[in-house]
């Protein structure tokens, strides 16, 4: 009776803590943000140390799939595309319970591209670093509760949503979603000053 309850309080918790539970809602504010083109690359991704493996083909399709569902959602009129490449990555093994639980992880270098400018918005990529989530496996890991694929699949939502938290701090600090009216504008549309 313990062990079913503990199970279904378990999955409960694995629900809330889920890096896609808030895709059914209205996406955080992002100016006027529409992702164009959602390159990601993995030549160059590290496999750390007793992780599983995963190919090239696994982490780009699946890094891409959880941004381009994230950033679906956003319906603006000025584009944005991202150029991602996957750095590094664990995929935990089984441990020992209660002694080692070993963790996931995934490594991104994101750069963001102003289609109208034809420039990049930051000339220094940004590095986001995440480990699965709290509350999946707590005690034993997702070694023992996961397949890879599954692992691969919860880090990159997590990513995704790491990747949002970045824009909308950058949104809100340097205004890089806000169009510019003067030149959004043709000049007969723009107000007479006086």
């Amino acid at each position: 009776m313990v062990r079913a309850g503990l199970g279904v309080l378990m999955m409960v918790v694995m629900v809330a803590c889920s890096p896609a539970a808030d895709l059914d809602e209205a996406p955080v504010p992002l100016g006027d943000f529409r992702l164009e083109h959602n390159i990601v690359v993995a030549s160059k991704a590290q496999r750390g140390p007793l992780s599983r493996p995963a190919s090239e083909e696994q982490l780009q399709a699946a890094v891409r799939g959880a941004l381009a569902e994230r950033f679906g959602r956003y319906q603006g009129t000025s584009r944005y595309h991202f150029g991602v490449s996957v750095e590094g990555y664990v995929l935990a093994q089984p441990g020992v319970p209660l002694v080692l639980a070993p963790k996931s992880a995934l490594i991104l270098n994101v750069t963001v591209y102003d289609d109208a400018a034809g420039k990049k918005l930051n000339e220094k990529p940004e590095q986001i670093t995440v480990l699965e989530t709290f509350g999946t496996a707590p005690i034993i890991g997702t070694g023992y509760t996961m397949s890879a694929e599954e692992q691969l699949a919860e880090l990159s939502q997590n990513a995704a949503k790491a990747v949002e938290r970045y824009l909308v701090r950058q949104q809100e600090a340097e205004g890089w979603f806000t169009p510019d009216i003067t030149t959004e504008l043709p000049q007969s549309d723009l107000p007479a000053i006086n």
